[in-house]
């Protein structure tokens, strides 16, 4: 499968009144089309910055370091995402090539404006159409994700709708526009499991349907098994582990990802305890030298955690980790 997306070098700063705080620090990965990528890690670790990077929605006091490079390849050409600028040339990656579905569907509508209005405004600035074709669009994908009586729920407005149907909604909105890639934040979080299970149901469904790139963002290593073909996971705006989802998660190779492993419930003993990761994860504001999560780790390897970044180290596979737990070319 070709590439669709090229993420190199991504290094992500904000100006704020205590000077430049790094919120994403050389973080490089490719998704190609029909995979889905899971991008796991606590909040504060940098996801969900990463993934606005994709369409360049991040705040006017980001600075993206000289080495950043994000390229978008479409069937015509290739998009160079940070050096757009108008918002003419912006159109290609936020809402055609590129839709995103946000975390909480409630703040992402406009409240005063009927869900049908707000997707025919998008199909209409995204595409050459009339607003009775763009109507007609939006209904059958309200119909497409499972949402009942289409045509009245176009009518309605976010807060007439249950949390799933908003969820659903949402989804709608950004598949209408026949997306190359969809970014996906922590959609199943607010919604309660037999709702979760729909929307990842769905999601699997959409893969195969429409062959898009997903990039899936979530806390929860166990949505990832579901859903994910192979998992990033991120420490405060670092990439430190990465691999197939299911050599990572029988396999863990970083303490992080084994700690949030060991955090989640065991079904087959509920008695066992569970383990938290823990500590908390530092503010950028102090941000550790050496290895981000050693003041977290149990691991940790002489002074080299606090004084050196750890190298990228290759395991089996496409399975990599940085760590120095691994000595240099060890193979696990």
């Amino acid at each position: 499968m070709s590439s669709l997306i090229d993420v190199e070098n991504l290094t992500l700063q904000f100006k704020t009144d205590e000077g430049l705080i790094t919120a994403v620090d050389n973080v490089s990965f490719s998704l190609k089309k029909g995979e889905v990528m899971g991008l796991v890690g606590e909040s504060g670790s940098g996801k969900s910055v990463t993934a606005k990077a994709l369409m360049h929605l991040n705040a006017r006091n980001a600075v993206y370091s000289p080495e950043s490079k994000i390229t978008l390849h479409l069937d015509d050409r290739e998009v160079d995402v940070l050096s757009l600028r108008k918002p003419s040339e912006l159109q290609v990656v936020r809402g055609g090539a590129i839709s995103m579905i946000f975390q909480e569907p409630m703040a992402s509508f406009a409240p005063a404006i009927t869900i049908g209005k707000q997707m025919v405004e998008q199909l209409m600035l995204h595409g050459d159409m009339s607003k009775a074709k763009a109507k007609e669009i939006s209904v059958e994908m309200l119909d497409r994700v499972g949402i009942s009586d289409a045509h009245k729920r176009f009518d309605q407005y976010a807060f007439e709708l249950s949390g799933g149907m908003r969820q659903r909604a949402m989804i709608a909105m950004a598949l209408s526009t026949q997306p190359k890639l969809l970014i996906a934040d922590e959609p199943t979080t607010a919604l309660d499991v037999t709702i979760q299970a729909q929307v990842i149901d769905l999601m699997k469904d959409l893969v195969n349907e429409f062959h898009m790139g997903i990039i899936f963002i979530t806390h929860d290593l166990g949505v990832v098994a579901q859903t994910a073909d192979k998992v990033s996971v991120m420490y405060l705006g670092e990439l430190i582990e990465e691999g197939p989802v299911r050599e990572v998660i029988r396999t863990p190779a970083h303490p992080y990802t084994q700690g949030l492993l060991s955090a989640l419930p065991k079904l087959d003993d509920l008695d066992a305890p569970l383990t938290p990761v823990p500590g908390d994860i530092p503010s950028p504001l102090e941000r550790p030298s050496g290895c981000v999560f050693h003041t977290r780790c149990s691991q940790v390897v002489g002074d080299q955690c606090m004084k050196a970044l750890p190298e990228r180290y290759d395991l089996d596979g496409n399975h990599s980790v940085s760590c120095h737990i691994y000595p240099k070319g060890a193979r696990a």
